[in-house]
């Protein structure tokens, strides 16, 4: 098996609703991309036509200001699907930028062949909703976060619920993340080390 016909299988073994003949029809469609460090895998302007599995790497999700500032969204990591998922679902043209901090290779499932397994497999809709609601959960988390807790606490919830990442991701876009300066982290993470 080569590394491609790996990925795939790594993809399909977490459709934990599909059947086999689901995951037969699936697989004929996927294809694996690797991307470079700073790469784009979808950039403002543009329509989302897959949905992006990653496979390995990390993925930084932003947006330019009125001022020209890159404002940090969100960050996506192995295991985890890589959209912009209201965009996606309507295939509009995203507001959003979705960069590669690191080497990252993506598993891509063609929007029409969702939509047709939709229509074809019961299946499918569960697992479609799962992912709906997985990603309307981390937006509503990442509201809330803004609405009924401090940059301290902000702070404090991502290392907990993103140990790993804490490593693979720059203060700068940390901070831009967490809606603070980075001179603001710094004094965060400093009061947080003599405590």
């Amino acid at each position: 098996m080569d590394l491609s016909e790996n990925l795939i299988q790594q993809y399909l073994n977490q459709l934990s609703y599909s059947t086999p003949q689901e995951k037969e029809f699936i697989k004929q469609h996927l294809s694996v991309k690797c991307y470079k460090k700073g790469d784009y895998y979808l950039e403002s302007g543009q329509v989302q036509t897959e949905m992006g599995f990653i496979c390995s790497g990390l993925i930084r999700r932003f947006y330019i200001n009125e001022k020209g500032n890159q404002i940090t969204t969100g960050f996506t990591k192995e295991n985890e699907y890589i959209t912009d998922y209201p965009a996606f679902i309507r295939q509009r043209a995203s507001k959003y930028y979705l960069q590669c901090l690191e080497p990252t290779t993506i598993v891509n499932f063609p929007y029409q062949i969702i939509q047709e397994c939709y229509s074809k497999y019961r299946n499918s809709e569960m697992q479609g909703r799962l992912i709906a609601e997985n990603v309307l959960t981390i937006l509503n988390d990442r509201v809330e976060s803004f609405l009924f807790n401090t940059a301290e606490e902000r702070y404090l919830k991502f290392i907990s619920e993103n140990p790993n990442l804490i490593q693979r991701v720059s203060l700068t876009h940390l901070a831009s993340f967490l809606g603070i300066e980075r001179q603001s982290l710094s004094r965060i993470r400093s009061k947080l080390a003599k405590n």
